[in-house]
């Protein structure tokens, strides 16, 4: 397949069966919805429940994603902190029909400028495909190094950021740094602002939950004609009462999309006690949609 620039990649959840196996029935039903959105995929996304995954369960997971067929860009994450394991994970990815990675910062350890320089350009060194390097400091703990970004910014491999800090300052340095290169927005209640300065398009959890509705979400916002604000972002940020995708697994096991709600340990859905907030803007989305579309 072609590779391009999709303005919406959704972080697919991996459903699982209540023996924490992996649900590929309900895998295949998402498949089919995100299809009909027309999204792009990015599977196995690599700062939540991925990493708690086996390498097995990882593989099977890919290999099912991609025996589908459904002719969507295919993106899959790449996180962690051991190096030669991360380069094994790739070497079985490079053989695989995909379009493309993404890559985090190493979780743990902090690195700095330079660590970070060496762990992306060892990394990219080793595959053929496009990269999106990953900010998201809550999770690992440092930011992307702008340093390292400007010095990766030429690698042939070097195709996009994705920006999940919060902070719009910092995705204006990135977009800097990289050459006004595609930045990505990682969080769905920040794409409207993201958007009105140059973002490219955005990486959502939101699109689980409402693949269509958040395609026709980022469309208006890229072609300014987006004017639901509040809504959106009080809808989204409701995804994120819990560790995502905690909340998300809920809603859609709420909708009857997925067999069960359960977690991959340490993650866990009893940690969301109420889902009614979720509900009720499950209800709004879908009245602003039917009214937009």
């Amino acid at each position: 397949m072609k590779f391009d620039n999709s303005p919406l990649w959704t972080a697919l959840i991996t459903p699982l069966n209540e023996d924490l196996t992996v649900d590929f029935a309900s895998l295949e039903k998402l498949l089919i919805e995100q299809k009909e959105a027309n999204n792009a995929l990015l599977i196995l996304g690599s700062t939540g429940e991925a990493l708690n995954l086996g390498l097995n369960k990882k593989k099977e997971i890919i290999d099912f994603v991609i025996s589908k067929n459904t002719k969507l860009p295919i993106m899959v994450g790449v996180g962690g902190h051991d190096l030669a394991q991360t380069k094994q994970w790739l070497d079985f990815l490079e053989q695989k029909n995909i379009q493309a990675y993404l890559m985090v910062t190493p979780l743990y350890s902090k690195p700095g400028d330079h660590g970070q320089y060496l762990w992306f350009k060892e990394l990219m060194d080793s595959v053929s495909k496009p990269v999106m390097l990953y900010n998201v400091p809550s999770r690992t703990g440092i930011s992307l190094s702008l340093s390292a970004v400007e010095k990766l910014k030429d690698h042939k491999n070097f195709w996009a950021i994705k920006e999940a800090s919060g902070d719009l300052k910092r995705f204006k340095l990135y977009y800097d740094a990289c050459d006004k290169k595609p930045v990505y927005c990682g969080d769905d209640a920040l794409f409207y602002e993201f958007s009105n300065n140059g973002s490219s398009g955005l990486v959502s959890v939101a699109s689980n939950v409402w693949p269509k509705q958040t395609s026709l979400y980022v469309q208006k916002c890229l072609n300014k004609s987006f004017d639901s604000i509040k809504l959106w972002e009080e809808a989204t940020n409701s995804l994120f009462i819990a560790s995502n995708p905690t909340p998300v697994k809920t809603i859609m096991f709420n909708q009857k999309r997925i067999s069960s709600k359960v977690m991959m340990p340490p993650l866990s859905s009893e940690d969301l006690k109420d889902s009614n907030i979720i509900d009720q803007f499950d209800e709004k989305i879908n009245k602003w949609f039917n009214q937009e579309k």
